[in-house]
């Protein structure tokens, strides 16, 4: 359980296009130069390089996550509402009857499609401490936190994510009450085809 009074989240909207010097994009964008994740350069990249372009975007949103002592930079995490479709056959009876409240349902495919709550990214910043000041799974605690404020204003009840096929990565997940119920394949013009975990947990 994250001691949610250690931690100060921040929209990174509250940085772009504001006309106060003292938080702007200039002062967004040092901040995110001091974040460092090694063990998973992606992670790293999109904050530096493309959280800013999305959430102008309105593709997703990142919120910073900073020590309210002292306050450092301690992790991020991304959400965004991505269009979702989950095939019955890797669901129970008992999800699919809460999926059908939320979702349109092809019966000649038995998927289920509806909108859902993505958690696109999360990070911890191993500048500080070497990542000790804050547990992945408070990072994903506090993401959680975010998407049960937004259900509760606009509805909806499921929530997902991708991670790549590793052993460590899936316990976590799992760990942390999502369940996989689906694979997607992915490529890009530098990397082989590979493969994704699904993930989800409802409301």
């Amino acid at each position: 359980m994250a001691e949610k009074n250690k931690y100060k989240i921040i929209n990174i909207r509250r940085y772009i296009g504001n006309e106060n010097p003292e938080l702007g994009e200039d002062e967004l964008l040092q901040i995110l130069s001091e974040f460092s994740c090694p063990i998973n350069p992606d992670v790293e990249r999109f904050l530096k390089h493309s959280s800013i372009e999305f959430t102008k975007k309105n593709q997703s949103v990142t919120y910073l996550v900073f020590s309210v002592v002292g306050g450092r930079l301690l992790g991020y995490f991304t959400l965004a509402l991505k269009p979702l479709t989950v095939r019955g056959e890797t669901v129970s009876n008992t999800v699919k009857r809460k999926l059908l409240r939320i979702s349109e349902l092809d019966k000649k495919s038995d998927t289920y499609t509806m909108s859902a709550y993505l958690i696109a990214q999360i990070g911890k910043n191993y500048s500080e401490n070497n990542g000790k000041m804050v547990t992945g799974a408070e990072l994903l605690e506090l993401a959680w936190d975010k998407i049960k404020a937004t259900q509760y204003m606009f509805g909806g009840m499921v929530t997902f994510l991708e991670a790549e096929n590793e052993e460590k990565l899936l316990s976590f997940y799992h760990n942390n009450r999502f369940s996989q119920f689906d694979t997607r394949q992915i490529s890009s013009d530098m990397d082989e085809s590979h493969e994704l975990i699904q993930f989800l947990r409802l409301l």
